[in-house]
C-alpha cells in the first residue's frame, strides 16, 4: 500500500491495536486532510503534540517554527480556546504567550483562576498562519479533529471561546462576538461562553462602563462564579 493508503486504512479502522500501531509508526499521522481522525485516536496530549509538529493536513506545516498544541492543567475544568499562533507562540510552542495572552493570565488572576489548577489554553489551528492573518475555513476544518481530541482528554466543565474565529470555528455559529458574548451556550454537550479576544481588549484600553475591558470583567466574574457552583 502507499503511505496514503495506508494512513486511511489505519485510521478508518480505530482499534486499540490500529492506535497502537499509530503511536509506534509516527510515519502513519494522519496527513492528508482527507484522512479522518475519530474520536478515541489519542490517548494522551503528547501523542496529539507528536502529530501536530509532524503534520501537513493543511499549508500551514510548510511555513511553522512549532506546532502549539496547549498549555496548563491537562484535567482542567475550564478550557480556553483561541484562535491561531502568533509569532511568539509559533518561536516557543506555546499558546498565548504574547502581550494578548500576559492580559488573559491577568484577568484569569483577578479571579483567582490559573494555568496551574483550573485552566487549560489552546488554539482552534495549531500553526501560526503567515503575518498573523484569520486562518481559513480549510485550515480549521484540517486541525479541527485534533482539537476534539483534546476536548476529549481534558473534558473541561466549562469551555470559553476566545473571540469570534474560535466560535465560528468549532460551533458554526454566525453571530458576532459583541453580540452573544458572556451568555451562556451549549455546545455538544458542553457549557460554553463566548469571550472577548484579550488582543481586542489591548486596542480598546479604557475601562469606562460598557467598554470592552469592563465587559469582559463581568465575563470572567460570571466564569468563576459558575464554576464555584458547579464544584460546590
Amino acid at each position: 500500500m502507499t503511505s496514503s493508503e495506508e494512513q486511511l486504512s489505519l485510521f478508518q479502522n480505530p482499534t486499540t491495536d490500529s492506535e497502537a500501531s499509530a503511536a509506534a509508526q509516527p510515519e502513519l499521522i494522519p496527513t492528508d486532510a482527507k484522512i479522518p481522525i475519530p474520536p478515541g485516536t489519542y490517548s494522551a496530549m503528547t501523542e496529539i503534540a507528536q502529530h501536530c509538529n509532524a503534520c501537513h493536513r493543511c499549508g500551514l506545516g510548510e511555513t511553522r517554527t512549532h506546532a502549539v498544541v496547549g498549555r496548563g492543567n491537562l484535567q482542567a475544568p475550564i478550557m480556553i480556546i483561541g484562535e491561531a499562533p502568533g509569532q511568539n507562540e509559533d518561536e516557543t510552542g506555546l499558546p498565548f504567550v504574547g502581550k494578548a495572552g500576559q492580559l488573559l493570565d491577568k484577568i484569569l488572576a483577578s479571579v483567582k483562576l490559573d494555568t496551574d489548577n483550573h485552566i487549560y489554553i489552546c488554539n482552534v489551528i495549531k500553526c501560526r498562519p503567515p503575518n498573523n492573518r484569520v486562518p481559513t475555513t480549510d485550515e480549521i476544518s484540517a486541525c479541527k479533529p485534533y482539537l476534539l481530541e483534546q476536548i476529549r482528554l481534558v473534558d473541561p466543565k466549562i469551555i470559553l471561546f476566545t473571540g469570534a474565529t474560535a466560535l465560528k470555528g468549532l460551533t458554526g455559529e454566525k453571530r458576532g462576538i459583541t453580540k452573544i458574548r458572556g451568555n451562556w451556550i451549549e455546545w455538544e454537550g458542553r457549557l460554553c461562553m463566548p469571550i472577548l479576544h484579550p488582543a481586542y481588549l489591548l486596542r480598546n484600553p479604557s475601562r469606562e462602563r460598557g467598554s470592552p475591558k469592563w465587559l469582559m470583567w463581568q465575563d470572567i466574574q460570571a466564569v468563576r462564579t459558575k464554576l464555584d457552583e458547579m464544584q460546590n
